[in-house]
């Protein structure tokens, strides 16, 4: 992945003056073997904030390392003052996580009292109007907090990604898509730019690179990348100079943003000037942590790079898009397990998704598009999809979307990609989501989300939770089955 950020991680404790120091540095020092034991790295600060002065010397010790995330660890009790002027000043990620009593025998005289601490620390983080990630259950021995700072990775990958996000669109949305509507002003509000472009910028860029050097290496690569399962050699060349194309109008145009993704139209005009379908080139981008999304679906492109960054693997942007037959589901009784026919749907996409998430793949032509615009002719323009059945496993839809009032609200449903052979064409497979006809009628439908969906090939639905209420989006559904749901209204593990 070449377009996410680097976790550098720092843990600071502190220490309430009343409370003895050593108990702070000595459960600071158990919290980061137990990092190392689990391979989480993690940057030890050697500064204890006891008052203002300290939290300055404290600061001043991330930057010099070049800390980008925070840790702020409650060994004792804690200065709420002081630890929560460290999270206002500190530019990152920052979590508060505290140390559980060890034995009774520390009860008399090493008492920390770290879980009445973390009440003063939440509250003072409200005053001062911060949103420190607070874990589910934030106090623990130093396993179990170094857990809590593993599971903190992720979602700081994501944040990070978003303040240096930039997105490139190219032309305007088609006129039967409005419903992927993307309002700028809630992209601004996410510290996230945007650079908008007409599709003559898109050909013009296309028509320079023609004779780029990395013409011939992208066209090797792509011959490696799919071996027997290209039918069409001859089309490799364009697709590699459209390739080229977009990398270094990538790498040109970011600016003061340090990652980049594109959302670009792909239909219908784009096929009769450029000569074929864009999409084997944009699951490679994808592959490289550089999403284009389909149909100038600028949200849809920014879900994609959230996941992306939440699971260091490739995402997809897909349909939600058409029920599963009764005789398929009766045929595949075996993989369906817990799930049942109203719970299942196939996702679809004329040929977007990286190779590597596939079942099976080949180089083929969209048939929808096809019958368009070469009714009767053998593909050519309409050539250049990725299509085959993607890979059974965990999965987890995701989709943040402004509101025409720019409103931020978002969904998360996780469940499962089941072994089903979809008997259809482009990159496509049968989903399965607790619960999908609640989630499909009252999430879906009634708060008028767009077809796409982000998917992440993983489970990965608390890390998205818990990003957007660290973002403050407050508007969220989560699809966890109800015994495991956290409530929409209040989510009472997380600070709001």
């Amino acid at each position: 992945m070449i377009n996410i950020p680097q976790v550098k991680l720092g843990i600071v404790a502190v220490s309430r003056d009343c409370f003895p120091i050593t108990l702070s540095e000595q459960r600071r020092k158990a919290v980061v073997k137990s990092c190392a034991e689990k391979e989480i790295s993690v940057i030890e600060l050697n500064t204890i904030i006891e008052n203002e002065n300290d939290m300055l010397k404290a600061l001043a010790e991330a930057k010099e390392a070049g800390i980008n995330s925070l840790v702020i660890y409650l060994g004792n009790f804690g200065p709420e003052g002081p630890l929560t002027q460290m999270a206002q000043r500190f530019d990152g990620p920052v979590m508060f996580v505290s140390a559980a009593e060890e034995s009774t025998a520390c009860l008399a005289d090493e008492r920390g009292d770290a879980y009445c601490g973390m009440l003063n620390a939440s509250y003072s983080a409200g005053l001062r109007n911060i949103r420190p990630h607070i874990p589910e259950y934030p106090v623990g021995t130093p396993t179990e907090v170094a857990t809590m700072i593993g599971e903190f990775v992720p979602v700081v990958r994501t944040i990070l990604g978003l303040k240096g996000l930039k997105i490139f669109s190219f032309g305007p949305r088609p006129q039967d898509f409005v419903a992927c509507n993307a309002p700028i002003k809630a992209l601004f509000d996410l510290g996230v730019e945007i650079m908008e472009n007409s599709e003559l910028d898109l050909y013009d860029l296309y028509l320079e690179a023609a004779g780029h050097k990395d013409i011939p290496a992208i066209i090797a690569s792509m011959e490696a990348e799919l071996g027997d399962n290209n039918p069409y050699p001859d089309l490799l060349p364009k697709l590699a100079q459209y390739e080229a194309a977009l990398l270094d109008f990538h790498k040109a145009n970011l600016g003061a943003s340090t990652f980049g993704v594109f959302a670009n139209k792909c239909w219908p005009s784009f096929e009769k000037f450029f000569g074929f379908v864009p999409c084997f080139v944009n699951a490679r981008l994808a592959e490289r942590g550089i999403p284009v999304a389909c149909e100038v679906d600028i949200y849809g492109a920014l879900s994609e790079y959230m996941i992306t960054c939440a699971t260091n693997l490739p995402a997809t942007l897909l349909d939600i898009n058409n029920s599963v037959p009764t005789d398929m589901v009766e045929a595949n009784a075996e993989v369906m397990g817990n799930y049942t026919a109203k719970d299942l749907f196939m996702g679809f996409h004329c040929g977007n998704t990286a190779s590597s998430c596939m079942k099976n793949s080949q180089l083929r032509f969209q048939k929808i598009m096809h019958s368009l615009m070469e009714p009767g002719k053998a593909p050519d323009i309409t050539r250049g999809t990725l299509e085959g059945q993607i890979k059974p496993g965990e999965v987890t839809l995701f989709r943040l979307q402004s509101t025409a009032d720019t409103k931020l609200r978002a969904y998360v449903a996780q469940g499962d990609i089941l072994d089903i052979d979809p008997q259809s064409f482009g990159s496509i497979a049968v989903f399965a989501i607790p619960e999908m006809q609640r989630f499909y009628r009252h999430v879906l439908i009634q708060k008028r989300y767009p077809h796409h969906a982000g998917v992440a090939f993983a489970n990965v639905g608390k890390t998205m939770y818990q990003v957007l209420n660290l973002l403050g989006v407050t508007d969220i559904d989560y699809n966890q089955p109800a015994t495991e749901r956290y409530p929409n209204e209040i989510p009472c593990m997380f600070l709001n």
